[in-house]
């Protein structure tokens, strides 16, 4: 078995810069009692002005105060790694986001699907960096290894356990996932690294130190397993991104858009369903949220697409009071079939399918503009369909030809002799509703070259009535 690790470590500054307008100003994290204020992580612009993480904030502010200032929040971060956790589950059914900044994920059963170790890597770092977070990734062939071996190597994959164990044993003692006073008390004993702790013997460490220290390195060594809580995705999809200033147009609010449904995608890809049905909470200072409802009428989970349809409802409402946040939740998560396409697709850079473009039309011009046609269980031709939101497959009641363009109803023909090409096909029908209906249908062609439907009354005279035309 292959185990994944994937560490993340400036998680929490890496949330906070998903949500900022400019990522490239220097920018702290701050924690701690009013007190004793101190930078929780700084990034890079802000750590070429002097700032240091644990810096007391009035130190940090005698250097400079050309750095913006973020309260570090413990439920974003929990928050980030679970979103986190559901985007890893589309690539293994074993994830676990026990460790603080880490997932782990089990890769062996899933090479056969994304293909060998390197392939598969690539595709990780890349989705990572389309997500925005910084990331170390190694893998190894026990949870626990992969977990400390990511402390100090990145991209490494270990084959099998004699590396693994070669590997581990040059780690520092302090680096090796031991409690502080326990590496502290190796370090008094003159341990620098872990392989002169395995050369000691096991009952010496059973006398001298707690039982968990010895079940710690079996765990290392995959002498022991390790119990892992695995991650499961809940049901729903419910993400909030304060803003640090008021907003007062919705231009403002499209690059917190962009990124709520980014990850809205990621966690639709890791429970592999789409959305119908999702609605932003435009939170405000003061009065009840703005409710904002993106319907679809099929299922679907591409970022580009659900912020295209989230960004046309948005400009339709005026922001009459400053938004101090956004919220997206998402509760009808159906399973997500994808669109069948041709093999040959010709052209595709300059065509649009016909589900987006009919969701962005909804989107712009509302749901009233775009209308689809359900065919009904009726003979009568004026009575076999209505106007739906939902176009269902349904078998034709007849097998006869069907014109293309059929009137919602007959008009008088102009000419009163045309050419009968084919017919009468008789409809009776309609004696339940007291619109009974009793005709001889014909296809009909007339002297310009058109091809009709029309009939003439059972038993009547008079002229011929025009159901439709063929194209």
């Amino acid at each position: 078995m292959r185990w994944a690790c994937i560490f993340l470590p400036q998680l929490a500054l890496d949330a906070v810069l998903r949500r900022v307008g400019d990522s490239a100003a220097p920018l702290a994290l701050v924690c701690g009692p009013a007190q004793r204020r101190v930078l929780y992580a700084v990034n890079p612009a802000a750590r070429a002005l002097g700032l240091r993480p644990q810096q007391s904030l009035t130190a940090a502010r005698a250097l400079t105060r050309s750095f913006t200032t973020v309260e570090f929040d413990p439920a974003e971060l929990a928050a980030t790694q679970r979103l986190l956790a559901a985007w890893a589950y589309r690539f293994s059914s074993q994830v676990s986001c026990q460790y603080p900044r880490t997932l782990l994920l089990e890769v062996e059963s899933s090479l056969g699907l994304f293909g060998p170790w390197p392939r598969f890597e690539r595709r990780l770092r890349g989705e990572l960096e389309e997500l925005g977070f910084r990331h170390r990734i190694v893998a190894a062939p026990n949870p626990a290894a992969a977990r400390v071996l990511c402390n100090a190597h990145d991209g490494i994959a270990v084959a099998d356990g004699t590396q693994m164990r070669a590997l581990l044993a040059r780690l520092p003692i302090n680096r090796i996932g031991l409690e502080k006073q326990v590496a502290s008390a190796f370090a008094r004993m003159g341990l620098r690294s872990l392989g002169q702790v395995l050369e000691l013997p096991r009952d010496t460490l059973a006398r001298r130190f707690p039982g968990t220290v010895l079940l710690h390195l079996d765990k290392l060594l995959g002498l022991r397993p390790l119990n892992l809580a695995c991650y499961l995705p809940p049901e729903t999809f419910d993400l909030r991104i304060e803003l640090n200033f008021e907003v007062e147009s919705t231009q403002a609010l499209l690059f917190p858009l962009r990124r709520l449904t980014a990850d809205l995608a990621a966690f639709l890809a890791g429970r592999d369903c789409g959305v119908l049905r999702f609605i932003l909470h435009l939170e405000h200072a003061q009065g009840p949220d703005t409710q904002v409802p993106v319907g679809l009428l099929s299922a679907e989970r591409e970022a580009a697409m659900l912020f295209e349809l989230a960004r046309g409802r948005l400009e339709q409402i005026s922001v009459e009071t400053p938004v101090r946040g956004v919220r997206l939740v998402a509760r009808d998560l159906p399973r997500f079939v994808p669109e069948r396409q041709d093999l040959f697709d010709e052209r595709p850079q300059q065509s649009v399918p016909w589900e987006q473009l009919r969701e962005r039309l909804r989107a712009r011009l509302g749901d009233e503009a775009v209308q689809g046609l359900q065919a009904l269980a009726d003979h009568r031709p004026e009575c076999s369909w209505r106007v739906s939101d939902a176009v269902p497959a349904a078998p034709p009641l007849s097998s006869a030809p069907r014109p293309g363009w059929l009137l919602r109803e007959p008009v008088p023909l102009r000419e009163a002799a045309p050419r009968i090409l084919a017919g009468p096909e008789r409809i009776e029908s309609g004696w339940w509703d007291g619109s009974d209906v009793r005709r001889d249908y014909y296809l009909i062609e007339t002297r310009s070259g058109q091809l009709g439907w029309a009939y003439r009354p059972l038993g009547e005279g008079g002229p011929w009535l025009l159901q439709g035309w063929f194209a």
